[in-house]
C-alpha cells in the first residue's frame, strides 16, 4: 500500500477526535428541510391560488386541488414545478381560515389563478420540490388525453411520462444546443418509390404520414436515421420509439455516423436514474432536439416535434405493463394529432392497425416495387404436413430433409439461424383437415376444448358449442398440435458436432454473431444480427406459433418469420429460409410472397367483417365472479355496446410468476369482454372510467396505496383471444 493510502500522520486512523468529527460532518449529506405548514403567513399577491394534481393514483381522485400559494414560494411556485402538499384534512381542521394537517403528498402545479372555486378554507403549499419546471402545457395535454383513451388516471400517466427527480442531475446545466445539420443524401431510401419525396418532406418542414415496409436487410437504421437528420435540418426536433435495447443501440449508432455527438438523446428503462433524467432535462430544456429510446421515451418533451416514428408496432415490448398501460402506437398517434408533426410507423412486417391507417387514408403507404422486393428477400421454401408424413427423417428425429439439406448447404458458407418458439404457447382448436381455426358461431370467438376434448367453449362469451363443423370445409374432426421446440434444437446439434452451436433467449441475449460456420439457436425476436447475413435459416414448429389461442396469432407468427427470414442474405447471394409449417396456410402464404402488407389488408376486410378490433374497440374486465357481475350492471355503457362472457381465467399456480393481468396466486376469476363498433370507443372509455372511480369511493379494494383491485379494466388487451 502507497503512503497517499496509508495511516501515516495525514491518515483518517492518526487523527484525533476533533478531526475525525469535522471529516464526518463535512461527508455528512445535509439535511432534507421539512415542508412548512406556513401557519399565518401572507400569500402571494398575484395569482394566490396554485392547482395540483396530487399523485394517488385513484380513479375518484383524478382532478386538480387548490392550495394557497405562501408569498416565500411565490417565485419558485410556478405552472410544471413538483410540489409537496398536505392532503387528507378534514374541515374541522382550520386554524387562521387555513386549513392544516394531513399527509405530506407528491403533486404537480398545474396553473395558477386569481380565486379558487372551492368555497372553504384552503391549504397552504407545504414546498416546492424544485424550480424545474418539468411538466409542460404541451405534455399534461398528451398524458390527459392517454388516460381519457385508456380509461386511467392522469397522475398513473404522469408517472410514465416524467422520469424521478435527481437533484444531483437538476445542477448540472445542459449544454448548449448544436447548429442544425444539414439536409441528409437519399441513400438506401432511394430503394422505395416515395422515399425520396419523403425524406424531401421532412427536411423542408412537412409532416408526411406514412406506413413503412422495409426491405429485409440490416438497413433500416441508418433509413430511420436519415429521416431524423432530415427532420432535424429543418430546424425541429424528432422522436424515435423502438422495442429494445438492441434496436435502439443500432439507431444510435447510425446518428452518431450521420451527425456525431451529442446530437440525440438516448431514453431507456435501463439507463440509471441519474443519467436518465439528466438526458431527460437536455431534451426538456431543448439542449437536445432528437430522442431515440424504448417505450419509456415515447412521452419524452421534444421541442418543436417535427417527427414521431416507431419500429416494428407489432412487438410486445410497446405495450406498457403500468397503469392504464397505453401502447406506444396509439401514444405517437395523439402526438402525431396533437403536435400537427410527421408521423413514421414501419416495420419489415405489417399489422392490422398500421393498414388500417392506411385504409382510412390518414397515412400513405412507403413500400418497394416488387423487383425491389424480389431482389432483397431470400428464398423461402415450406415444408408441411403431407411432406412430414412421407419423410423417414423427419419421423425419427422430427426434422425433415429439405431442412437438414438446408442446413447443411448454409454452413459452408456461412452461419445458420434457427428460430425455435418459446415454451408455453397454449395452441387453439383447429380444423384437422384445412386447419381453419374454430370459431364461436356467436361472437366467433376462439372454441376451447375442456375436460376429454369432447365438450368445446367459447373463449370470450362462454357458450357451449354442440356439433360444431368447419365453415370452410365442412369437416367435423378437430386438431390440436404441440411441438417440443427444444428437443428439435438439441437433435439439431446433435447432428452437426463440428459446428460451434450459439444460443440467444430470454437468460442470454446475443446481439451479434461472427460471419462464420456455426449454428445460431434463438427464440423469436431474440435473433442476432449475423455479419454478412445468415446463410440459410429454419423456422420450426410453425404450428406453436399459428396455434394459439389469440386473435393476432396468424399475424404475430408472420411478423416473428419475417423479422427472422429479414437477417438472411438475399435470394442472389443464396440465401435460403425453410419453414416448417402448412404451406396453404395464409401467414404461410405471405411469408412466401413476402408480402405483409397484402396478408394485414386481409386480415382487416376479416375483422371488419366479424367486427374484430382494431375495427371495433374492445375492453376487458377482470376480477371474481361477483364483483364483475356488479361492475357491468352498474356501469352505464353505450347502448351499442355488447358485452362477451365473463368466462373463467385460468388459475395462477402458486410459485409460479404471474402474467400481468393474470389473478393472484390461487384466486378464482373470471373476464368478460365489452366490444363496441367504431365511434363509440371514447364513450366506453369514459363510461368504464366513470363506473371505477365510482366503485373506489364507494370504499372497494384498490382504493388504498398498494392494494389489489379487485376489477381490473384494460382498453384494447393484447390477448382477447
Amino acid at each position: 500500500m502507497s503512503s497517499e493510502n496509508g495511516t501515516g500522520d495525514g491518515g483518517a486512523e492518526g487523527a484525533s477526535p476533533e478531526q475525525l468529527a469535522l471529516i464526518r460532518e463535512s461527508v455528512r449529506k445535509a439535511p432534507r428541510a421539512k415542508p412548512r405548514t406556513w401557519r399565518g403567513a401572507s400569500l402571494a399577491k398575484e395569482l394566490p391560488v396554485a392547482r395540483v394534481l396530487v399523485d394517488k393514483g385513484v380513479l375518484h381522485l383524478d382532478r386538480y386541488f387548490d392550495y394557497a400559494v405562501p408569498e416565500e414560494l411565490d417565485a419558485d411556485a410556478q405552472p410544471g414545478v413538483r410540489v409537496r402538499v398536505r392532503f387528507g384534512a378534514g374541515r374541522h381542521r382550520v386554524r387562521d381560515g387555513r386549513r392544516e394537517g394531513g399527509g405530506l403528498i407528491d403533486g404537480f402545479l398545474v396553473e395558477r389563478v386569481a380565486e379558487s372555486d372551492y368555497a372553504g378554507p384552503l391549504a397552504a403549499l407545504a414546498q416546492v420540490v424544485s424550480p424545474e419546471r418539468v411538466l409542460s402545457e404541451e405534455l399534461l395535454g398528451l398524458t390527459r388525453a392517454v388516460a381519457d383513451r385508456y380509461a386511467g388516471g392522469l397522475a398513473d400517466v404522469l408517472q410514465l411520462a416524467v422520469p424521478p427527480r435527481s437533484a444531483r442531475a437538476e445542477q448540472r446545466p445542459s449544454p448548449e444546443p448544436l447548429p442544425v445539420p444539414g439536409r441528409p443524401e437519399v441513400g438506401s431510401w432511394g430503394r422505395y418509390e416515395r422515399g425520396a419525396g419523403f425524406l424531401e418532406a421532412l427536411a423542408s418542414g412537412g409532416a408526411p404520414r406514412a406506413v413503412w415496409n422495409a426491405l429485409p436487410g440490416p438497413e433500416w437504421s441508418e433509413e430511420l436515421a436519415r429521416a431524423v437528420v432530415a427532420t432535424l435540418a429543418s430546424g425541429r426536433g424528432a422522436l424515435v420509439v423502438l422495442p429494445d435495447g438492441r434496436a435502439v443501440a443500432r439507431l444510435d449508432a447510425a446518428l452518431t455516423s450521420l451527425m456525431g455527438e451529442g446530437r440525440h438523446a438516448v431514453l431507456t428503462a435501463d439507463a440509471g436514474p441519474e443519467k436518465r433524467y439528466r438526458e431527460w432535462l437536455a431534451v426538456r430544456r431543448g439542449s437536445v432536439r432528437a430522442v431515440v429510446g424504448t417505450r419509456a421515451a415515447m412521452f419524452a418533451p421534444v421541442q418543436n416535434l417535427g417527427l414521431v416514428a416507431l419500429w416494428d408496432d407489432g412487438d410486445d415490448s410497446h405495450s406498457e405493463q403500468h397503469a392504464p398501460q397505453p401502447h406506444a402506437r396509439e401514444v405517437l398517434l395523439l402526438r402525431a394529432a396533437q403536435d400537427k408533426c410527421g408521423f413514421l410507423l414501419g416495420s419489415w412486417s405489417c399489422t392490422v392497425e398500421a393498414a388500417q391507417l392506411v385504409e382510412s387514408g390518414w397515412a400513405r403507404p412507403l413500400v418497394a416495387a416488387r423487383e425491389q422486393v424480389r431482389g432483397a428477400a431470400p428464398l423461402v421454401r415450406t415444408v408441411g404436413d403431407q411432406d412430414l408424413a412421407r419423410d423417414e427423417a423427419a419421423r425419427a428425429a422430427r426434422l425433415p430433409t429439405l431442412a437438414w439439406q438446408a442446413v447443411r448447404e448454409g454452413l459452408r458458407h456461412g452461419p445458420v439461424l434457427v428460430q425455435v418458439p418459446r415454451r408455453g404457447y397454449v395452441p387453439r382448436m383447429a380444423c384437422a383437415n384445412c386447419r381453419a381455426p374454430a370459431r364461436c358461431r356467436h361472437c366467433a370467438g376462439p372454441l376451447e376444448a375442456h375436460g376429454s376434448g369432447a365438450d368445446l367453449r367459447c373463449g370470450w362469451c362462454g357458450r357451449e358449442e354442440g356439433g360444431w363443423h368447419c365453415p370452410e370445409c365442412g369437416g367435423f374432426r378437430l386438431r390440436a398440435q404441440v411441438v417440443g421446440a427444444r428437443r428439435t434444437a438439441e437433435e439439431l446439434g446433435r447432428a452437426f458436432p463440428a459446428v460451434p452451436v450459439r444460443t440467444s433467449g430470454r437468460e442470454h441475449v446475443l446481439d451479434t454473431v461472427p460471419g462464420t460456420p456455426s449454428l445460431v439457436v434463438s427464440t423469436p425476436g431474440a435473433e442476432p444480427v449475423a455479419e454478412g447475413g445468415y446463410a440459410a435459416a429454419l423456422l420450426l414448429d410453425g404450428w406453436a406459433m399459428l396455434g394459439r389461442p389469440d386473435l393476432r396469432a396468424g399475424e404475430d407468427a408472420l411478423r416473428r418469420w419475417i423479422a427472422a427470414a429479414a437477417l438472411v442474405r438475399p435470394q442472389g447471394a443464396g440465401g435460403t429460409v425453410v419453414v416448417v409449417a402448412e404451406p396453404t396456410l395464409r401467414p404461410v402464404q405471405a411469408l412466401v410472397r413476402w408480402d405483409p402488407v397484402g396478408h394485414a389488408v386481409r386480415e382487416l376486410a376479416e375483422r371488419a367483417e366479424l367486427g374484430f378490433p382494431p375495427v371495433s374497440r374492445m375492453a376487458s374486465v377482470a376480477g371474481p365472479g361477483d364483483a364483475i357481475a356488479e361492475f357491468l350492471r352498474t356501469a352505464e355503457l353505450p347502448p351499442d355496446a355488447e358485452v362477451l362472457g365473463p368466462v373463467p381465467m385460468p388459475v395462477t399456480a402458486a410459485g409460479r410468476p404471474r402474467r400481468v393481468g393474470a389473478p393472484p396466486p390461487g384466486e378464482h376469476w373470471e373476464r368478460a369482454l365489452v366490444r363496441v363498433p367504431p365511434g363509440s370507443g371514447a364513450a366506453l372509455a369514459a363510461a368504464l372510467k366513470t363506473a371505477q372511480a365510482a366503485r373506489m369511493a364507494r370504499g372497494g379494494s384498490g382504493a388504498g396505496a398498494g392494494e389489489v383491485a379487485a376489477v381490473r379494466v384494460r382498453i384494447d388487451p393484447p390477448d382477447i383471444g
